[in-house]
């Protein structure tokens, strides 16, 4: 039987075919990127995460790619920092190896609801109880890809002043799946009872009363609170776009729109100032409120936004566009030239078999030893246990497929479905 290191020598590709496959894969020059980040602190809890100079290939310039992330922790900032060291290598530890730049973005919305699950996984083993939203945005050339657990939000500015979510709230309040998910998996949903029998403020999970579905930690509320994050991938067109990535301290005082409205002209270190003034102006400074703007401009700026116009139901109807495998190409040329988004994947399943498939990752190893889909550990073949094994989620007819889970994250999947504790002890 191969060993994993052997394993890992037959998955590697030359760095000059890789460097080549970069390069045909590019059909324009890459955007600019420029960013800037604005803060107000209440509590402490909000952390952000800026880094531009990421790379697909170690050491190949036009691999790069940019990270954006807010991550808005409660009940203490353990879980915030945690993320905030971990949840990158966590997501890039998870992709398969020798990819080119379009199989590595195809790859990613799996690796990045493995890198979650397992970032959730091991700050739960420290026993703490703290917790986070994560907003977690990759910008590589004009796609945007966006991963997201709790209430922090990233919303998209394209030309005409179109403004589009590319995150969903997981407030138990307002999402009534989420509600029917977390009941159905052992939890109790409501408000807080006063004397009197009175009940209070925004819907809760209990024990714990948290207001949230979805987040890394929080192993105190129960496993029902889900670190499987809604994804979302776009292709911007030649005219750029505008993304706001905030904390709740943001969207309780504006909305989206009224956020892009406030910084529009703006520079991005200034939009996000803005932004940040807007909401204390509504508001007041009752949580920690935290806000970037990144701006993906054409590279040489030729392509200005257009004037906003008053009526933009049919752009609206129109930003975003199923992606076609046959004609992907053709159709990418055709919607840059208009102006038009494309929408290259969109899941928010909080079924781990769902998210992580039964088919294989582009480049994904066939033979040797198994490896867990989440923590990314080598396994002999008696030990893999199928994501789909015992799944009544499951829409598989084929539980001894792939991809396989090591016993403790077999144990992780079944906590979340309800099926049984993880056995984690709070301290």
């Amino acid at each position: 039987m191969a060993s994993g290191e052997g394993r890992r020598h037959r998955n590697l590709v030359p760095l000059a075919a890789l460097i080549n496959r970069e390069l045909r894969s590019e059909k324009m020059e890459k955007p600019t990127v420029r960013y800037g980040c604005a803060a107000q602190s209440r509590k402490g809890e909000d952390y952000f995460l800026m880094k531009t100079d990421c790379q697909r290939i170690p050491g190949n310039s036009s691999s790069t790619f940019s990270v954006f992330a807010i991550l808005d922790g409660h009940n203490g900032n353990a879980a915030a920092i945690f993320t905030r060291e971990n949840l990158l290598n966590h997501v890039l530890g998870a992709m398969p190896r020798g990819l080119g730049r379009e199989e590595w973005l195809q790859a990613l919305p799996r690796a990045l609801v493995a890198g979650f699950v397992k970032t959730d996984k091991e700050f739960q083993s420290r026993g703490e109880t703290s917790g986070t939203t994560a907003t977690f945005v990759i910008v590589d050339g004009w796609t945007v890809t966006v991963a997201s657990v709790g209430d922090s939000r990233c919303i998209l500015e394209t030309q005409g002043g179109a403004v589009s979510a590319l995150t969903v709230d997981h407030r138990l309040e307002e999402n009534v799946e989420e509600r029917e998910r977390v009941t159905a998996s052992g939890g109790e949903v409501g408000r807080l009872s006063i004397v009197g029998g009175a009940e209070i403020g925004p819907l809760r999970c209990w024990p714990g009363g948290l207001c949230l579905s979805r987040s890394i930690g929080d192993m105190d509320v129960g496993e029902f609170i889900v670190p499987i994050p809604y994804v979302k991938q776009v292709k911007l067109s030649n005219a750029g776009g505008r993304l706001i990535i905030a904390s709740d301290g943001i969207w309780d005082a504006l909305s989206s729109e009224m956020a892009a409205k406030s910084c529009r002209g703006l520079p991005a270190e200034l939009a996000a100032r803005q932004v940040v003034k807007e909401a204390l102006r509504t508001r007041g400074l009752k949580d920690d409120t935290t806000c970037m703007v990144v701006d993906i401009i054409p590279p040489d700026n030729s392509v200005q936004p257009a004037t906003p116009q008053k009526k933009q139901s049919k752009l609206r109807a129109l930003l975003f566009r199923k992606w076609s495998h046959d004609s992907a190409n053709k159709l990418s040329k055709k919607l840059s030239a208009i102006g038009i988004v494309e929408e290259l994947f969109e899941e928010g399943s909080a079924m781990l078999a769902e998210r992580l498939g039964s088919e294989e990752c582009p480049g994904q190893p066939t033979s040797g030893l198994f490896m867990c889909a989440v923590c990314q550990v080598d396994l002999a073949p008696s030990e893999g246990i199928s994501v789909h094994a015992g799944s009544i989620f499951s829409t598989s007819s084929k539980p001894w497929q792939g991809p396989f889970l090591c016993a403790d994250c077999r144990n992780k999947k079944d906590a979340m479905e309800g099926k049984r504790h993880s056995g984690v002890k709070v301290v």
